[in-house]
């Protein structure tokens, strides 16, 4: 019989479904004193990468700095047998062009702009351009290159 995690364990697909279905991503990153600092973000992904942004001088983007390593985590379910999740572990490319810093604005904007139902589109287009130009000259974009991804699908251990 094999093994409870080998059963949970998603294909790439799945992981990639689920990671484009998600919108926050919970993040950590390394402070300055060691500990995790673990902070969640909304987020988009770019060529199946996850990729977001922050202000330059965040405690997120400081950690980055000096040290490049970061674990993201995305998972969805409450009762146990619905339980999904992916972790990725990897390194940031930092993305500091402005005009790159502003195009993954718009997209990660997007995905901020399609929470409130029922949301007037071409309204919350506007605010979110708006909102995106002003805060994208202060801030970074980053992209995780993925070292190790663990996943796991709790649906999986159902009968059936």
């Amino acid at each position: 019989m094999p093994k409870q995690r080998d059963r949970v364990k998603m294909t790439p697909d799945e992981v990639t479904q689920l990671l484009a279905s998600c919108r926050k991503v919970q993040l950590a990153t390394i402070g300055p004193d060691g500990f995790p600092h673990l902070v969640t973000m909304y987020y988009t992904l770019v060529d199946g990468k996850v990729a977001f942004w922050t202000y330059r001088t965040s405690q997120k983007a400081l950690n980055l700095a000096r040290d490049p390593r970061i674990t993201c985590l995305v998972e969805t379910g409450e009762a146990y047998f619905d339980l999904r999740g992916v972790v990725v572990q990897g390194e940031v490319e930092t993305i500091t062009d402005p005009d790159e810093v502003y195009k993954l604005g718009l997209a990660i904007g997007a995905v901020v702009a399609g929470g409130p139902a029922g949301a007037d589109s071409s309204a919350a287009a506007d605010a979110v351009n708006e909102y995106v130009a002003n805060a994208a000259r202060k801030r970074y974009a980053y992209l995780v290159e993925p070292q190790r991804v663990i996943s796991w699908d709790h649906t999986k251990l159902l009968p059936g």
